[in-house]
């Protein structure tokens, strides 16, 4: 007779709590519950509700990831407020020295950079965790800018120029000055991003038309990537440049939508933001976090997390 122990050549493990990490396929015995277990991986994203904000905003920056993350600037005076998100809950940290909202953010929540904004400037501050300080200046004013990348490697694109036009230039970062990088393809501003300053990627916006279009940056140049399903702008954004994830936004009407990416194409997920809106994103395709924005009519406080297809989940194994 075929056994689990003669398959696999262990036999099921009886434990109180069920283990972590999970590898897919694992099976065991919760001897607290009385019932056999499956690890499992799941098909679609879904979401989940996170703590609130301290202060609802929209058209602010972010970085970090889901269990770590960064929110900072945004269209509630005075625009310089920066709260930290420890997975569970946000705290307020030191203000930005330059308030100011549709700016871009890079880093990490100890290691974080915020760069240019409305109205156009050159500003770029860093935060080291506690408080921030004044970096290099961009060489050209922008808002409305994507931004991407680590402190000491940042990409900036595309945004509005102080003369209010749409931007095609970059510009890279590496600690201490920005010098200019590859031109994009299509010049649009509120677009977003998310990879490193060597494998970036850049999507939506307007231009001057709300835009689907979706750039990959290599460190030189600029190639067109695939467009998204849904054009859009003031998307949430997270991920790497083969493994991206676009959520929310407005098309102008505002959006719940989610999409993955994989390098090549755009693919929508059957579940969509709880609370449709503009909104920033942090982290990666698997674990993602979009917090605050606007639903059309209000700044929103809710914070949602994104669990991508593929994460790992427990199941109850029965035998109907």
């Amino acid at each position: 007779m075929t056994t689990y122990k003669g398959i696999n050549g262990f036999a099921v493990q009886s434990v109180a709590t069920d283990p972590s990490p999970l590898d897919e396929g694992q099976v065991w015995y919760n001897n607290a519950t009385y019932a056999f277990k499956l690890a499992a991986v799941t098909t679609a994203g879904t979401f989940a509700s996170g703590g609130n904000v301290n202060t609802a905003r929209a058209n602010l920056a972010s970085a970090g990831i889901q269990t770590s993350s960064l929110a900072f600037g945004g269209n509630v005076s005075p625009n310089a407020q920066t709260e930290e998100y420890n997975g569970t809950s946000w705290t307020n940290s030191n203000n930005l020295g330059t308030g100011r909202q549709w700016l871009a953010g890079a880093g990490t929540q100890t290691t974080g950079l915020a760069f240019g904004g409305e109205p156009p400037t050159t500003s770029t501050e860093e935060y080291d965790g506690t408080s921030w300080t004044a970096g290099g200046s961009l060489n050209n004013g922008i808002g409305q800018n994507a931004g991407l990348g680590t402190q000491t490697a940042a990409l900036n694109a595309g945004g509005e120029t102080p003369a209010s036009a749409l931007s095609s230039a970059s510009e890279e970062y590496d600690g201490t000055s920005w010098t200019s990088g590859g031109t994009m393809n299509t010049a649009r501003r509120v677009i977003s991003g998310c990879g490193i300053q060597t494998a970036g990627l850049v999507f939506g916006g307007v231009s001057p038309s709300v835009s689907a279009a979706t750039e990959e940056y290599d460190g030189t140049s600029w190639t067109s990537g695939g467009n998204l399903n849904t054009a859009r702008w003031s998307i949430g954004a997270a991920g790497t440049q083969t493994a991206g994830l676009a959520v929310g936004g407005a098309t102008p009407s505002i959006t719940g939508a989610t999409e993955l990416y994989n390098g090549t194409t755009w693919s929508n997920n059957p579940n969509s933001l709880g609370t449709a809106r503009r909104t920033v994103g942090s982290g990666t395709q698997l674990a993602g976090l979009f917090a605050t924005g606007n639903d059309g009519t209000n700044n929103v406080a809710n914070t949602e997390e994104f669990s991508g297809p593929g994460t790992a989940t427990t199941k109850t194994i029965t035998t109907s």
